[in-house]
């Protein structure tokens, strides 16, 4: 090819919480799914880590916009603004040339045609020429290392920020699947209520989310409890400053009806697994990706309530990832991969 390299090529998980790109096998890029906009002139000033400063921060000249909710594109122009904004931040070439981008960008298995055109049209419109996508949960199946054109079942839990993908996968295909957006925003949700609630204060997502790191569990007997969390809030009788202590046995009595959403969604699936499927699922367990998948006793929950060994993948917050990286080396050998 010479000097130059006329098509790049990248891998993205476009996350409700988290975009993560992928070039030359390698993560170049992690950061938060945010953008910050100048109210006065409509013009981007910050995205991922340093808008990510600056959500629920802000002043009234500055705009901060999550483009994705519950797993798709909510606001098209911001999105496409973040792609754009992330891809050149990863660019190593500057200047008249622009080599043709060939991306696969991973997307909810329960996206309709509008939301999907969504993701397309957000990538093209960032510089992508040539744009594949590839269903979440395969994508994850692939990170953890499953080899998804056997002729064996194999089933995935991915609970990411937005939505939690649930899918039986066999030869290449989703034969079942659930995707439901009780997922990490509406357990950090479930955290900011809680707090309301129990303790009279008010505290954003950013604390909640930390509350979550922390403390967040959904089994109430974990042999490594976490250290409480301290949460310093106003008090909402009288704006009074109030510190309390937050323990998990508590976040994991209020965080009890979401998982109890995901289980059900999960019951479903597996009602619904053809029986020789199933046989294999019992013998080779099912996986847990997604940030969702490091709350504290999540496994141990699940295996009991199925009789299945539930397991955490080796590295759940890059799975689906590190498996769009894969897909993108195997375009044409992967006959799931569309346009």
């Amino acid at each position: 090819m010479g000097l130059f390299s006329f098509r790049q090529e990248m891998a993205m998980d476009l996350g409700t919480a988290n975009t993560i790109i992928i070039k030359d096998d390698k993560i170049v890029l992690d950061e938060p799914s945010v953008v910050a906009f100048d109210n006065r002139t409509g013009e981007m000033i910050a995205v991922g880590t340093k808008a990510r400063e600056m959500y629920e921060k802000g002043n009234a000249n500055i705009r901060t916009i999550r483009p994705l909710r519950e797993g798709v594109i909510a606001d098209f122009d911001a999105a496409e603004h973040m792609i754009r904004g992330m891809i050149r931040m990863i660019s190593r070439r500057r200047g008249w040339f622009t080599p043709s981008l060939r991306m696969v960008v991973c997307i909810p298995s329960g996206s309709t045609e509008v939301e999907i055109r969504a993701v397309r049209d957000s990538s093209e419109h960032a510089g992508g020429r040539d744009v594949y996508m590839i269903y979440e949960p395969m994508a994850a199946a692939i990170g953890v290392g499953i080899d998804v054109l056997a002729p064996e079942g194999h089933m995935i839990v991915d609970i990411g920020g937005g939505t939690t993908e649930i899918a039986v996968i066999s030869l290449g295909g989703i034969v079942e699947d659930q995707s439901i957006d009780t997922a990490g925003d509406e357990l950090t949700q479930d955290i900011m209520d809680h707090m309301r609630e129990k303790h009279q204060i008010k505290v954003g997502e950013r604390t909640a989310e930390q509350i979550k790191i922390q403390v967040g569990a959904v089994y109430a007997d974990l042999d490594d409890a976490p250290a409480d969390f301290t949460v310093w809030g106003a008090n909402m009788m009288d704006t009074m400053p109030r510190k309390v202590e937050v323990n998990y046995r508590e976040i994991a009595e209020c965080l009890d009806n979401s998982i109890g959403k995901i289980e059900s969604a999960i019951l479903r699936t597996l009602e619904a697994t053809p029986p020789e499927l199933y046989a294999d699922i019992v013998a080779n367990g099912v996986v847990l990706t997604g940030g969702g998948a490091l709350l504290r006793g999540l496994d141990k929950r699940l295996s009991k309530r199925f009789g299945l060994d539930f397991k955490i993948a080796e590295n759940p917050l890059h799975s689906v990832a590190l498996g769009t990286g894969i897909a993108l080396k195997n375009i044409h050998n992967f006959n799931f991969l569309f346009r």
